[in-house]
Formats: structure tokens, sequence, C-alpha cells
């Protein structure tokens, strides 16, 4: 993957244990810190919870993307047609996620 060295995989690895515990990928983009945190209930939603997860896969998949931006223009690509959009905070974390 672009912007994923051997420090990085080792953390992805060593932080996240066995995949097979998460139901979907959802669910670990959200253990990952990748998506927002929301909380639903009776049709109602609301915002919480936002520092649960795990906040040092959060940092190496946004250091990912930072990497992949500077060396694969693909992801340059997505990154500027996502930061036109919104920012470019927004616009590195769907690229993380």
């Amino acid at each position: 993957m672009p912007g994923i060295g051997r420090i990085l995989a080792t953390m992805f690895l060593l932080e996240t244990g066995p995949i097979d515990r998460f139901a979907s990928i959802g669910h670990f983009a959200s253990y990952a810190r990748c998506i927002d945190s929301q909380r639903n209930s009776n049709g109602k939603k609301g915002e919480g919870n936002t520092k649960n997860g795990n906040k040092n896969l959060a940092w190496a998949f946004v250091e990912a993307a930072h990497f992949a931006l500077r060396y694969c223009a693909q992801a340059k690509r997505f990154y500027e047609r996502k930061k036109s959009k919104t920012n470019n905070v927004i616009a590195t974390k769907a690229l993380a996620h």
C-alpha cells in the first residue's frame, strides 16, 4: 500500500491484534478512529464518545495518508477532490480511512 512501510505496518499489526475480533470493516474503522462517533437511540442521532478507539492507530493511519499523498498520484487526486468540497483536515481523514 502506498504510504505504509515496515514500521507503520508493524504498528498496525501490533495495535490491531487478531483482526477476526472485528465483525466488519466498519467496526475496525471505528476502532481506528477513521470515522465519526455516533450514538443512535430511538431513531435519534447524537454525538459522543469521540475519544473511543485506539489513538495510536488513528495517528498511524494519518501518517500513512501523508506519505501516500506525497508519493501516490491516485491518492493525491482523491485528496484534492475531497479538499475542494471540504477542508484539508477532513480530506486527510478521508484519505486515511
